[in-house]
This record gives structure tokens, sequence and C-alpha cells, in this order.
């Protein structure tokens, strides 16, 4: 049966493309949905992800970086009394208004980090000239995406909260979601928004602990304390996906995609089942030889359904060379797009079940190939 029904595609192949073609686009469609959808949320937790932290401490419950608000200085004490934690670093969340000459008002998000060569914020995101340089002070960095929005070059000038800062380099892939990030020291994070470090609170604590397999142990030890003394522990892998899923649910993005997918999905099954009837119409005679023949109804029903496996076969192999052509672009463009082996899993089992749900639809149509429309 599966080869009979190979040579029939083979054969009728212009009657199947369309089906082929609608399978695959559906998989693409719900695939790439997914991929843009988590690389633009994801850029609300680079700033963790990106950062050489076994730890995050920071208020209890904070459901996003960005909610972050200052601590008192008790998780440090509670932090240092853990036996697994070997270092600590503060790390500043600040607002402020950014006025340059040529535009009005920008409101900016300021990022205190600790300029050092080792420090472990943004770790991975920054170079050991870019620390050095946010060292001076009033020295800022804006992303090279962002420049245009603030009107200004690296090397220029500008006002943050009525201060006069320097850009002083651009980084690269961290852009903010929704907003600016301004990168600076923690002593220019202070002097451009006192209310991001009051009384020397901070907004988290960036701990590095004596070996990353013990960050759930150690998260677990402090937050039995933490409970009730203001502040909570989260490991950078959790506190990455919290602020990624609160972007996510918060914004309504994830209705979004799960009604599009549901759409994408129900068009491509009626598009994939129509062609698959006509194309199974456009052969009766030929299943209706088939029938004279001996074979079985069940027999035929089995071709139908061979066909329907090769179509999504097809399918697949036409959608996983246009995703690699989409992700090769945006990786080009610098779009922010994030692919796991369980979402090709996903949406390879969608392709492949969206093709024989419409198979299992276009079966009643065999039931009119009758041998005696041969004799007309």
């Amino acid at each position: 049966m599966m080869s009979l029904a190979v040579k029939t595609l083979i054969h009728d192949w212009r009657r199947f493309a369309p089906a082929i073609v609608a399978v695959a686009f559906s998989g693409l469609l719900v695939l790439m949905q997914a991929a843009i959808i988590l690389g633009i949320f994801s850029l609300s937790s680079q700033y963790v992800s990106r950062s050489a932290a076994d730890l995050w401490i920071g208020y209890p419950g904070v459901q996003s970086l960005d909610l972050g608000r200052p601590m008192n200085g008790r998780a440090e004490l509670f932090a240092w009394m853990n036996p697994h934690v070997r270092r600590l670093e503060p790390f500043l969340w600040g607002s402020g208004e950014w006025r340059t000459h040529s535009r009005g008002i920008v409101n900016v998000y300021i990022v205190g980090i600790q300029p050092g060569p080792d420090g472990m914020a943004l770790s991975g995101a920054l170079t050991a000239e870019q620390r050095a340089a946010i060292d001076a002070p009033d020295a800022v960095l804006v992303d090279a995406a962002d420049l245009h929005k603030l009107q200004i070059a690296v090397g220029e000038t500008a006002e943050i909260n009525g201060r006069l800062v320097r850009v002083v380099a651009a980084t690269h892939r961290l852009r903010a979601l929704g907003g600016v990030n301004v990168i600076a020291s923690l002593a220019t994070t202070r002097r451009l928004d006192p209310a991001a470090g009051p009384d020397g609170k901070v907004a988290y604590l960036l701990a590095r602990l004596d070996g990353p397999e013990n960050a759930r142990a150690a998260a677990a030890s402090l937050n039995a304390v933490g409970r009730t003394r203001g502040f909570e522990a989260l490991t950078g892998e959790d506190f990455a996906r919290r602020t990624t899923l609160y972007w996510l649910v918060e914004s309504g993005a994830g209705v979004a995609f799960v009604f599009g997918s549901l759409i994408a999905v129900f068009v491509a099954v009626i598009i994939t089942s129509q062609t698959l009837s006509a194309a199974v119409a456009g052969s009766l005679k030929e299943y209706a030889a088939l029938r004279a023949l001996g074979f079985s109804m069940r027999a035929l029903r089995r071709i139908v359904v061979a066909q329907s496996a090769w179509v999504g076969a097809a399918g697949l192999l036409a959608g996983g060379l246009l995703t690699l052509l989409l992700v090769l672009t945006a990786r080009a463009s610098a779009i922010p797009i994030v692919l796991s082996p369980a979402m090709l899993a996903a949406a390879g089992g969608l392709i492949l079940g969206t093709a024989l749900v419409s198979g299992a639809v276009a079966i009643r149509r065999v039931g009119q190939a009758d041998p005696a429309s041969l004799l007309l």
C-alpha cells in the first residue's frame, strides 16, 4: 500500500502539491510565531541570562527584573551566612529622564552594575573595555539599536535627571523591551537616581556559589528565612523564566499566540483536507479499478492514509527548509528568535498530525469509487 501511495503521489504530484504547501506553512507559521514571540520576550530576561550569577536575591515575589525594588541590608547578612555563598555583588535598577539638545524627554531605565573586569552582571554581554569605560564618573553605555531613539552618538553627552552623562561605548544585542536601558556603574547610578539605592540598599544581590550544582539547595535554604526577612532567592534560570513568563502572560501575547496558532491549524486542515478530497475525487476511476481488481475498501482507505502520511513527510521537509532560511534571515537582521528542540519536535508533530487528520476527512470520498463507473 505504501509503494502504491508513493507512486500515486509521484504521478499526480500537481494534485497533491497544494496540500504539501498548506501543511508546510501551517507548521512554519506556528513555529515562527512561537520563536519570534519567545525571542522578543526573552529580551526582558537577557540581563539575567547573560550574567554569571548562580543566584539572584531580590524583593519577595518579584515577577520581573524591571520590577525590582530596594531591599534592606538583612538580605546580604543572611546570604553571607549561607555556607555555599562565595561572593556577592550588588545590582541596581533605577529610572530617569533622558534629555539631549536635539530631542525632548525620553524615559530610560538605569542599570547599575559592578564595573570591574570580574563583575558577574552582564559578564556574557560586555567586554573588559566597556566595563572599564563605565568606571569613569557619569559614563554610560547604550545599546547600538537605541542610539537613534536617544538622538545621540558614542562620545556625545546628554542629561539624565538633570545630571550630565557621556556615552562612552555602545553595546550590542542588549535592547530593552518596551523602553531604553542605560548601563552605568553602581556609583553613577546612585548619583543619577538616588531612589535606586537609598541608604545603601540594592534592588538585587548577585551571588556566586561554591558550585552551580548547589544553586537550588542554597536558594531553598535562603528562602526559608527570607519569607519573614524581606527577600527571595532564585536561580538565574528560574528568574529568567519568571521574567519572560510575566511579560508573555501579562501582555496577553500568550493568548494571542494560542489563538493565532489555532486559526493557522484550522485553516491548514480545511485546505489540506479539501485538496486531498479533490485528489481522491480526481482518482476515483483508479480507485474503482483497484476495487474491480479485488482491493477492499479497507485497503483503499489505507492507501489514502499512506498518501496523507507522505504529504505530511513532504510538508515536514519543505517546512524544515523554509524554517532554516527564515532563521538565517532573522539572525542576519538581528531579529530575536528562540528555537528549541522541543519546539521543533512539536512543530513536526503538528505537521504530521494535520496531514493525517486531513487524510481522515478525505477518506469518505473513497466510498464513491464504484467499479460500475468504469462502464460509463
